[in-house]
């Protein structure tokens, strides 16, 4: 669902009054519809990330991103940027997914059953399920995650969720992980693509595993949780750093809309998200004549 240009143009406003230098940028599945400058520009690899697929074919920014170019006429290369906060959903929940959807790894079972090392220090009768809706599993996830594996999470994550995407300018630096703005679009618009049809985008991990990590799966516990995603008001769901203010992502599956928002830290954080996420995803006010935008509906629950 396209943002309307009004409302596409309070978000700008919001965005630039309060936090001028913050990233963002929101579309559906076709790719992005508004966003800050950084959504120009075709993505090139950081120092130190993961180098370009082995076809040598150069990356190029996703459908509907016009690439940014110099007076001369030359693309201009898309900063990497610093997304460590997001390194949960960008790397290990795809990874966790994929092992998943091949039957390497099942949710619902005791770690022990894969050995003692994928085990370590965690309670008994712990299982990937918990860790993925507790906020301090994802080091124990890592550690499961690469242990199936047999490889250390970024090469997992190069080789299995990113290349596959195209995001070939994220990777990890110096123990942070950094992309350009045009890999977060391809990583959001392929969670609203369909797994197969003609507008299918190559995708490393299935409609089924998207499905099950945007619904509740704590029960009547609260914070509700996600597969490592959160719920969010207005149907959609999101992932944000630990700490405020940081970069933040949301999906919304029911209204086919995306948004990111990488804030520099000038606007305090928190207020800044919480009026970006309601600008993008609040029903629109009603239309002069009595008509409204479309309503919210209550969060599925597993």
């Amino acid at each position: 669902m396209t943002l309307p240009s009004d409302q596409a143009e309070a978000v700008r406003t919001l965005v630039e009054s309060a936090d001028p230098g913050a990233v963002w940028a929101v579309g559906g599945p076709e790719g992005p519809h508004h966003g800050s400058d950084a959504a120009q520009g075709p993505p090139t690899p950081p120092d130190g990330a993961t180098p370009a697929p082995p076809d040598g074919v150069t990356p190029t920014p996703p459908d509907g991103v016009t690439p940014a170019r110099d007076p001369r006429g030359t693309p201009v290369p898309a900063p990497a940027l610093d997304v460590g906060g997001l390194s949960a959903v960008l790397a290990l929940w795809p990874a966790v997914g994929a092992l998943v959807d091949e039957g390497t790894l099942s949710l619902h079972t005791p770690l022990t059953a894969y050995g003692e090392a994928a085990a370590a220090g965690t309670p008994a009768g712990t299982t990937a399920h918990h860790l993925l809706t507790h906020p301090g599993g994802t080091a124990a996830l890592t550690r499961l995650v690469e242990h199936l594996a047999e490889s250390p999470l970024a090469d997992l994550a190069a080789v299995r969720v990113w290349h596959p995407l195209g995001m070939t300018g994220t990777g990890f630096v110096a123990g942070t992980l950094r992309a350009p703005l045009t890999d977060l679009v391809r990583f959001l618009r392929s969670l609203l693509h369909p797994a197969d049809g003609p507008t299918a985008a190559p995708r490393p991990f299935t409609d089924a595993w998207t499905a099950q990590s945007l619904r509740i799966r704590t029960g009547e516990l609260t914070p509700a949780r996600g597969l490592l995603w959160q719920p969010a008001p207005h149907g959609a769901w999101t992932h944000h750093g630990p700490e405020e203010p940081g970069p933040a992502l949301w999906v919304s599956p029911r209204h086919r809309r995306w948004a990111v928002l990488l804030p520099t830290g000038t606007s305090g954080g928190a207020p800044l998200r919480s009026a970006f996420r309601e600008a993008v995803f609040a029903p629109a006010a009603p239309a002069p004549g009595g008509g409204s935008g479309p309503r919210a509906g209550a969060v599925p629950r597993a």
